[in-house]
């Protein structure tokens, strides 16, 4: 269940405690035993862990788009007319019948922010992901990067204090990808929201995050939290230091038993 934030001090966003997750079906599925992690309000954190070992559960689990079977999730963020949490899923999830302004404007618009202060709240953001001048355009006369630029911008727009994305950069091309995780920091550290954004690459996960959560094969369990030693700003030139080498070489090793449990290999 997720509850009320009173008994949290105010340096923490989400506080999740001995969370379970199971699924009942025709064969019931195990997806998360045991979770127990803090998330700092204003942090970025990464989740790693094999496919299947219910990354998404936990981060809808955290967006109150799930309910734990058993354990609690504390949520410190603050109340308003927007929702405390916007996601960002791999698939952008943009409207193809809306422009560019209108799906970006989209989150304010459901929460009845007034037309004026939506589109002007949207043309900020559109300014900031770089899509200035294809106000007016639609999903399909852009590419995969413009159309993520989109929902990325969405996602800021809507004020809410909390970024919750599942794979947002995983369909991308390796060139476009690096230039959106650059950007992606750029727009962070101007706002600090609380992010928490899962992927299967390590090196992303160093490259943004200020700590990195290692999951086990299903159940999913927390293997390890690593904090990054990086400073910021950050950008892709730290992936040339020794201390970035070895911790991405510390992480697949910590994976490398569970990711073959999750396929099965012995």
């Amino acid at each position: 269940m997720t509850t009320a934030p009173s008994a949290i001090p105010s340096t923490d966003a989400f506080v999740v405690r001995g969370v379970s997750k199971i699924f009942v079906g025709d064969t019931p599925v195990h997806a998360l035993d045991d979770i127990t992690l803090s998330l700092k309000t204003g942090s970025f954190t990464c989740i790693v862990g094999p496919s299947g070992c219910g990354k998404s559960t936990l981060l809808r689990i955290l967006g109150e788009l799930e309910t734990p079977t058993v354990g609690e999730v504390r949520n410190n963020l603050p109340a308003g007319r927007v929702p405390r949490s916007a996601f960002v899923f791999q698939e952008h999830g943009v409207f193809p019948w809306f422009t560019v302004l209108q799906n970006v404007a989209f989150g304010e618009q459901m929460a009845s922010v007034g037309k004026r202060e939506r589109e002007e709240h949207a043309r900020h953001w559109i300014a900031e992901v770089g899509l200035t001048g294809f106000e007016s355009a639609y999903p399909h006369q852009l590419s995969g990067g413009m159309r993520q630029r989109i929902a990325i911008a969405r996602a800021f727009a809507t004020g809410s204090p909390s970024l919750l994305m599942d794979e947002p950069l995983g369909a991308l091309d390796a060139q476009t990808r690096i230039l959106m995780q650059e950007q992606l920091v750029s727009l962070w550290e101007a706002e600090r929201k609380t992010v928490v954004l899962v992927t299967h690459s390590i090196e992303e996960a160093l490259l943004l995050g200020d700590q990195i959560v290692v999951m086990s094969a299903r159940p999913g369990r927390i293997k390890d939290v690593l904090d990054v030693p990086f400073g910021r700003p950050r950008s892709v030139e730290i992936e040339s230091d020794p201390e970035f080498a070895r911790m991405r070489q510390d992480i697949w090793e910590s994976l490398r038993d569970e990711v073959q449990a999750s396929l099965g290999f012995s």
